[in-house]
Formats: C-alpha cells, structure tokens, sequence
C-alpha cells in the first residue's frame, strides 16, 4: 500500500465521541457575530438600545450554552457556592464559548456582591469596527447578557454589565438572597 495512506491516521477518527470539541472557524464566527451586529444596530436608535438588544441575545446563547456544557462538564452536580459558579465561569464556560478562559476574575474591595470578569481582548470586540458616532459602544454586552443568562439558570441571580476598564470588565453584582445564602452555607 502507498505510503501516504498508512503514515497516520486522522486527527477526526481519534477523537472521543463522549466529548465532541466546539471548532469553529475563527472567520465564520467574526461574520457571524458581525452581521449580528448589523442586524440589530440596524433595529436601534441608540448604543444604549443597540447594548441592550445585544445583551438580550446573549441571553438567549447562554441558556442553550449552559444546558450544553453542565451535561457535558459536570453531570449530576450542581455549583452552591458563588465563588464555584463564577470560577465554572471563568474556566470551563469561557473556554467552550471563547476558546480561552477569561484573564481575570476579581471582587470589589467595598461590595461583597460585586465581581469583575476581566478580559484584556475579548473575542466579540476583536472583529467588530465602531464609528466614531457609536465610540461607547462595547459589543461585549452580548457576553454580559449570556453571563447574566448563565448565572440566573444556575440559581444565582444576578444583573451583569459590560464595562470599558482594563479591556472589558463584565461587572456582576448578586442579588442579596445570594449572598446570605452563601455566608449561611458557610457556616456549615
């Protein structure tokens, strides 16, 4: 047999099917996520309502993303702590949404229910060109919106915004009864 069909075999074959890998083409996603942008700015007066139409999209995307990832990640557990949802967060949702886990994840000196997910480059804003008329736009509202999507389905409550500081900050802050219920799981 010829030499160049027994050398390896493919990448594709050796893969487990327990686990299939999320590959999409870095220029199909900036396409898509691009016309997505342009679908809705073309629908808004506004950056505000163009944020807010983002965000809303998001929130679908990450009801579907979290169904996905917890039957795949983590069968038959649930997260019950704050600080093990948002390293789920950080870690694993990031990665399977955006190829690389967020950079940083930070809470407010002053609040006990603020945090920060900071991401230096994120992928929404890397293909996406404002004009100058629209420079407060930050198309990461849409990862603001899954996050907030995410986090409300797993049973923290949460309202998260996106914000222009050291990149993109995703500012999230819990609702009360989150944050009591995370103080009184840790006394046990």
């Amino acid at each position: 047999m010829d030499a160049r069909f027994t050398r390896g075999k493919s990448p594709v074959l050796e893969r487990a099917l327990g686990r299939p890998r999320s590959e999409l083409s870095l220029a199909a996603f900036a396409l898509l996520f691009s016309e997505l942008v342009q679908y809705c700015q073309r629908r808004v007066a506004s950056v505000a309502e163009l944020q807010a139409r983002l965000a809303q999209l998001g929130h679908h995307v990450g009801l579907r993303a979290l169904d996905a990832l917890v039957a795949r990640e983590r069968p038959g557990r649930r997260e019950t702590k704050v600080l093990g949802v948002l390293l789920f967060v950080k870690g694993p949702l990031w990665r399977a949404l955006f190829g690389r886990e967020a950079d940083k994840l930070e809470q407010a000196n002053d609040d006990d229910r603020t945090f920060y997910v900071i991401e230096r480059e994120p992928l929404v804003n890397t293909f996406v060109s404002v004009p100058r008329e629209n420079s407060s736009l930050n198309c990461a509202a849409f990862a603001a919106g899954l996050l907030e999507a995410v986090l409300g389905a797993s049973g923290f409550p949460a309202r998260v915004s996106a914000h222009w500081h050291k990149g993109t900050t995703l500012m999230i802050k819990f609702d009360e009864a989150v944050i009591a219920r995370d103080k009184s799981l840790e006394g046990r």
